[in-house]
């Protein structure tokens, strides 16, 4: 193997260790393998045991608690390569991946992150959001190596390290769920770009060990923060509305809307509304956001 020395792989994982196991064995024998780093979040069926046991070049952060995506922050911590790819415990990326998203980062010093291309396992089918990420109507530069984003998803995601300190990482408050939505805002309000990448290809087999109702309550919840966040009042109202239209009318979706309400005199201290150059871009995808297949709130 020729270890990319501009990359590290950092994953999250939580209670799924005979999935994480397989995701290691894929993501340790890449030809273009990275140095890995693996966060437990407080795992109590031996998950933190078994990597260490099966994959002892893996360096391993045993978190006390479950801290969601903030885990990546602390991982991160840890990087001294210039990139970082997110890697989910039911993600593994494909040959060439890592080494195409970080040549596309060295080319091209403005851009942020490069999110690649989903196929879902078993059949290998493209991810239901990819349509919208490579059809992405949000203006870039001409630069730019691939479809300008103004969102991303971490499992298949490279970052820039010192874009991803720049606006702190992940939000503690957040979580887990959509978490990353407030990240790519507050990159693109810093001037920098984010690209889809057709050739950076990561194979998803979703895992069934989740509860599907708390992931769409918090995908509510971290949503609708995010637009109260950054969206100036007209943008955060409409795509408030779309949100709860598209959610199904029940006590799951209720108790999302009360928890992101709760959070308000946060949402309030915290909110720094995106520059007008963003939100052209944010109105830009509102129409493909409303008619998306992958953005109802279901399970």
């Amino acid at each position: 193997m020729s270890r990319d020395p501009r990359v590290t792989v950092v994953l999250i994982t939580h209670n799924r260790r005979e999935e994480v196991l397989r995701t290691l064995e894929v993501m340790t024998t890449l030809p273009d393998a990275a140095p890995l780093i693996v966060a437990d979040n407080a795992s109590t069926d031996g998950t933190a045991d078994a990597i260490a046991r099966h994959h002892p070049q893996v360096s391993l952060l045993a978190c006390e608690t479950n801290l969601g995506a903030l885990a990546r922050n602390v991982a991160v911590e840890q990087v001294r390569t210039p990139y970082v790819a997110f890697c989910d415990d039911d993600t593994r990326w494909q040959p060439g991946s890592l080494t195409r998203a970080a040549d596309l980062l060295d080319a091209h010093p403005g851009l942020a992150s490069v999110t690649g291309r989903c196929l879902v396992e078993p059949d290998l089918v493209e991810d239901p959001i990819t349509p919208e990420l490579r059809y992405s109507p949000v203006r870039g530069p001409d630069w730019l190596p691939g479809p300008a984003l103004l969102g991303i998803m971490a499992g298949l995601t490279t970052l820039r390290v010192r874009a991803f300190r720049e606006v702190g990482g992940f939000n503690p408050r957040m979580w887990l769920g959509g978490e990353e939505e407030l990240l790519a805002l507050d990159l693109a309000s810093r001037g920098w770009w984010m690209c889809w990448a057709e050739d950076v290809v990561i194979h998803h087999a979703p895992s069934r060990l989740r509860d599907p109702r708390r992931r769409r309550q918090l995908g509510i919840r971290n949503t609708l923060w995010t637009l109260w966040l950054r969206r100036p009042v007209p943008g955060a109202a409409r795509r408030t509305a779309d949100v709860l239209r598209s959610a199904p009318a029940d006590l799951a979706t209720a108790s999302a809307v009360l928890e992101a309400v709760r959070g308000l005199p946060w949402v309030l201290r915290q909110r720094r509304v995106v520059p007008d150059s963003v939100e052209r871009g944010l109105r830009a995808l509102e129409h493909a956001q409303r008619s998306s297949v992958a953005r109802r709130y279901v399970g």
